[in-house]
């Protein structure tokens, strides 16, 4: 797991990122397999994760890569894909939880269920496959677990509704979950990103210029997981520099 932090020792550590077709989960899964990791992946479009199966396996043949096709706002088939992953991986050192959806709307009139569907994708997956995956990395003593909260997460907004409740609670997950886990030496960091350009971006005529890239957010990860054993980010924020859209 030390390969990161002494590189007199290497062993090729293991990452588990959600919802990683596209977006900041694909470009996270790829900034690890360039550092060494082995990695699983999940997302509910099996033709992308097939696609990408491909295409990584070319570019880095000694890294072990799993990918299913999973929604983990079904608690079955995260459990599948969670049981699938600790059947291959002898131990997970890092776990992102990035699986999430917005959906944009008003408490007052917004659809009726949009909350349910909301904390299902954006909190219930991170609860329950962190919940899968801890013992493992209780045992081993060590390790990081990454949500992906938002700058919803700590600002109410117009039209944030649903969205930004889901994500007012992952903030909550993540803190409870860091101060449960220290004495097993198991870092806890959510990161809150502003606007970053992503495919749900195309086609909203907002210059992808005036936002972050999800390049920047893989950047902040990576360098949160590069601290000593001892250090740790308790929270990241991120917004483009000139500010929120």
């Amino acid at each position: 797991m030390d390969f990161a932090r002494n590189k007199l020792i290497y062993t090729m550590p293991y990452a588990i990122v959600t919802g990683a077709s596209q977006g900041m989960g694909k470009v996270i899964a790829e900034k690890l397999l360039s550092e060494g990791f082995s990695i699983a992946v999940c997302a509910r479009n099996k033709k992308k994760l097939e696609e990408l199966q491909t295409r990584w396996k070319e570019i880095y043949p000694s890294a072990s890569i799993v990918t299913y096709n999973a929604d983990l706002s079904n608690k079955e088939e995260l459990a599948a894909f969670a049981d699938t992953v600790l059947s291959v991986f002898p131990e997970i050192d890092l776990l992102v939880n990035n699986a999430g959806n917005y959906l944009p709307g008003n408490l007052a009139d917004e659809p009726d269920g949009l909350l349910e569907k909301m904390i299902g994708i954006n909190l219930y997956s991170a609860y329950h496959l962190t919940r899968k995956i801890l013992p493992v990395m209780k045992k081993k003593n060590g390790g990081h677990i990454f949500n992906m909260c938002s700058v919803a997460s700590l600002r109410a907004y117009p039209n944030g509704g649903a969205y930004s409740i889901s994500k007012y609670a992952l903030l909550g997950f993540s803190e409870n979950l860091r101060e449960e886990l220290q004495p097993y030496s198991i870092k806890v960091t959510a990161i809150c990103p502003g606007a970053t350009y992503t495919p749900s971006w195309e086609g909203s005529g907002v210059d992808p210029g005036r936002i972050m890239e999800a390049k920047d957010v893989a950047a902040m990860l990576w360098s949160a997981w590069l601290l000593s054993p001892q250090a740790n980010v308790d929270t990241i924020v991120m917004r483009p520099v000139k500010g929120d859209l």
